[in-house]
């Protein structure tokens, strides 16, 4: 579904834009942007059977973090107030597309599979985003901003259990980093707001369930 820049879509519209994407996200394949998988560059490298089975697990936890992220975007874009903060929002979402499909191919290619846990965190992930729009921009930004921050933190882990001789793999986690940090920082030149400590230790909390969860199932 290719959307039309200058249309105003009502709210029945966007339901439906959101209806699609989630179907994609889940069960198809989504809608990447213009750029190309950051591992095309690099040669396989030979791996151990279990050193194989535990980056694609890594890599299923990723792919997963990047539904949750896919979901959360659509929700706060369909409640964000502003237009500017909507379209910063589905730029954002584009990109995680990237990443999903970038992470879908890594898995596949390292005889994994994907989690069967997906559609009840993209649910949970997007009533979240949801609520964090309808409390305002300048929270739902802030939302964001957090969430960056602890995937950045999430990708450093796990890029420090990858072998320097994966190529494959660690280009598309630095890739990835790299892309983190630039949405949040793009999420606080909006004006997004500083979390309070609470809410920031039940991110840390869910997304420490859903790593452990995932990485099993």
């Amino acid at each position: 579904m290719k959307l039309e820049k200058n249309r105003n879509f009502t709210a029945a519209d966007r339901l439906v834009i959101n209806l699609d994407q989630a179907l994609r996200t889940l069960f198809g394949r989504p809608l990447v942007t213009e750029r190309s998988n950051p591992a095309d560059e690099c040669a396989e490298s030979e791996l151990p059977e279990s050193r194989k089975d535990h980056i694609a697990r890594l890599m299923r936890i990723n792919h997963t973090g990047e539904v949750c992220a896919q979901a959360l975007y659509q929700g706060q874009a369909l409640t964000a107030r502003k237009e500017e903060v909507r379209r910063s929002m589905e730029r954002a979402a584009a990109e995680e597309n990237d990443h999903l499909d970038w992470c879908e191919q890594r898995v596949e290619e390292l005889g994994g599979r994907l989690s069967i846990l997906n559609p009840l965190w993209y649910a949970g992930s997007f009533s979240l985003g949801a609520v964090a729009g309808l409390a305002g921009d300048k929270w739902s930004l802030g939302f964001v901003a957090e969430t960056e921050k602890q995937v950045e933190g999430h990708l450093e882990e796990h890029l420090a259990q990858v072998p320097e001789s994966d190529c494959r793999t660690r280009a598309i986690l630095e890739q990835m980093k790299e892309d983190e940090i630039r949405h949040g920082q793009t999420a606080k030149a909006h004006g997004g707001a500083e979390l309070p400590g609470p809410v920031k230790a039940a991110m840390k909390l869910m997304s420490r369930l859903m790593t452990t969860s995932v990485y099993r199932l």
